[in-house]
């Protein structure tokens, strides 16, 4: 449904089917999905369990298996159609648009510098007449199945180059260039040669000059009263009569 939301209203699977004039009938009742899913378990469990009672354990076995598995599956579960007409048709497309229905297709926005972006890529479009007006402007994006991407403005194809967001430098591949590391070995002799910056204190910045004195800590403060009260108790005591 992701699909559905952020692009033309349809899923891809939606889009293909239209294009190729399918009706989708989907199942409106959990009976009908349930009977799908009820076979599907019922293969995967009586399936296994044959291949096990037949000491297969190998794919050329199992495939060469299938055909008589299928038989007696259908023989003891196939039921009937309601209408037996075969209602498949044939095709009347070329393989090439064909491939153009069965890929998966999204629409991007074209920004000034002629560049859109697509799965953690950078696509710039090769400027000409037809691309200098494209800014501003959405373009189709077909991604095949074998990893081809078709960039297409109203079914025309537009040349493209391909920057990689995530692509890293490789900082072996500069250590093992035997120009840099030349260049890179003069430098630090240079550096070795010159004298290390000194660094100035915050003193320094500020202005701020010492002088020589210190202020009294709070202990100091504390003895300095207790010592003056002492002689002041004292001091009548020691006066001559």
């Amino acid at each position: 449904m992701k699909d559905a939301k952020g692009g033309q209203g349809m899923t891809q699977f939606g889009r293909a089917l239209a294009e190729l004039s399918i009706e989708i009938l989907c199942a409106s009742s959990s009976q009908a999905k349930g009977r799908v899913e009820r076979v599907n378990r019922t293969l995967q469990d009586r399936l296994a369990k044959e291949l096990r009672m037949a000491g297969i354990s190998g794919i050329a076995a199992g495939n060469a298996f299938l055909p008589g598995f299928m038989a007696r599956f259908n023989a003891r579960f196939a039921i009937a159609p309601a209408h037996p007409n075969d209602l498949h048709r044939p095709l009347n497309l070329p393989p090439d648009r064909l491939r153009d229905i069965l890929c998966r297709r999204e629409l991007r926005h074209v920004g000034q510098q002629l560049t859109l972006s697509y799965e953690r890529r950078l696509l710039l479009l090769e400027k000409s007449e037809l691309t200098s007006g494209l800014s501003g402007q959405h373009v189709d994006i077909h991604a095949f199945a074998d990893g081809r991407l078709d960039v297409r403005w109203k079914g025309v194809s537009l040349p493209y180059r391909v920057f990689d967001k995530d692509q890293r430098v490789d900082p072996a591949a500069i250590v093992e260039n035997k120009q840099l590391g030349e260049v890179l070995a003069v430098i630090k002799q240079q550096q070795d040669q010159r004298s290390p910056p000194r660094l100035m204190t915050k003193s320094e910045m500020t202005g701020y000059q010492k002088t020589g004195r210190k202020p009294p800590g709070r202990r100091r403060l504390i003895d300095r009263l207790v010592e003056q009260r002492r002689v002041a108790a004292a001091a009548p005591d020691a006066a001559p009569p």
